[in-house]
């Protein structure tokens, strides 16, 4: 199978097309044909070498979210058959880079995937799974009892985006924080107010803080409310006593099916950039971290 490869620590152009015999799925696992993968800002960390427990040494592969189609199975699996369908999230805090979805084929743990309904694009689903769980556990972990005032910051992008929808589905009046001239899609997910970056944020007693942007989203929570971010930002003043929160992704099967399943039913709302052949992953990795997207990049192996 084709795959790109991470062949150094480095800038784009350390990923490499490379030949390498194809995986032979092991018991509880499932043999996937890649359609689709998603380009994630983890994806530019772990090549560059800045994700968390140290530096990943290359050669490794890339790649988190994947939808595509059951080609083989091992024993002991359980729901899925050749010939399905599937999406679903690689943990690649866990493999890291042993198993990675830039690739033709990938050997996937069953419990790693969920059936793709038959109307929706594996393009459209391969932005759904890291994006839409971290959102909904990042709600979880603010754990509001009664409908609140949520602020997310980064409502433009994948996480806020999410979080945007789903907190105004569960009743919450939500403050999006839209990136320059995207606040028409950031009103079309359904929140109260979609507020232009350039006018900085509304206070709130619970804050998303998705992008993040640290600072600017401590200050707004309201003393004694709760600030969630998605990568440490510093400490809150104790005095304020603000419960201070990281959210981490973790699988979550049930919830990525019903994820999957709101989206291909439009009820919750994703969007793509650009796509690129997989043999194009470092111009792929260029466009991402040229920024000014709006969307998510996908490849298409």
């Amino acid at each position: 199978m084709r795959a790109a490869v991470v062949t150094a620590l480095g800038g784009p152009e350390v990923l490499k097309i490379v030949e390498l015999p194809d995986p032979v799925p092991a018991a509880g696992e499932v043999l996937v044909r890649v359609r689709a993968v998603c380009v994630h800002p983890a994806d530019v960390a772990a090549r560059v070498g800045q994700i968390p427990g140290g530096p990943v040494p290359p050669p490794f592969l890339a790649g988190w979210d994947i939808a595509g189609e059951v080609v083989a199975a091992g024993a002991d699996v359980a729901g899925l058959a050749v010939g399905d369908r599937v999406a679903g999230m690689i943990p690649w805090y866990l493999t890291r880079g042993k198993v990675g979805g830039y690739a033709e084929l990938v050997a996937a743990d069953a419990e790693w995937l969920v059936p793709l309904p038959a109307d929706l694009d594996p393009v459209v689903a391969a932005t759904v799974p890291l994006n839409a769980l971290t959102a909904r556990r990042a709600l979880d972990i603010m754990a509001l009892a009664e409908p609140a005032t949520v602020l997310v910051t980064g409502a433009s992008g994948g996480v806020g985006g999410f979080a945007a929808q789903l907190a105004a589905q569960a009743g919450h009046t939500v403050l999006a924080s839209a990136t320059y001239d995207d606040e028409e899609w950031v009103r079309g997910l359904g929140v109260g107010a979609a507020i232009p970056r350039s006018a900085g944020l509304s206070p709130a007693p619970a804050v998303l803080d998705a992008v993040p942007m640290g600072e600017p989203a401590a200050a707004a929570v309201a003393d004694g409310g709760v600030l969630v971010s998605t990568r440490p930002i510093p400490p809150v003043d104790p005095a304020r006593e603000v419960r201070q929160e990281l959210v981490l992704v973790s699988l979550d099967r049930p919830a990525l099916r019903q994820l999957i399943e709101a989206v291909a039913e439009g009820r919750l709302r994703t969007r793509v950039a650009a796509t690129f052949p997989l043999a194009e992953a470092a111009e792929a990795h260029r466009r991402f971290e040229s920024g000014h997207l709006r969307g998510k990049i996908v490849l298409i192996p």
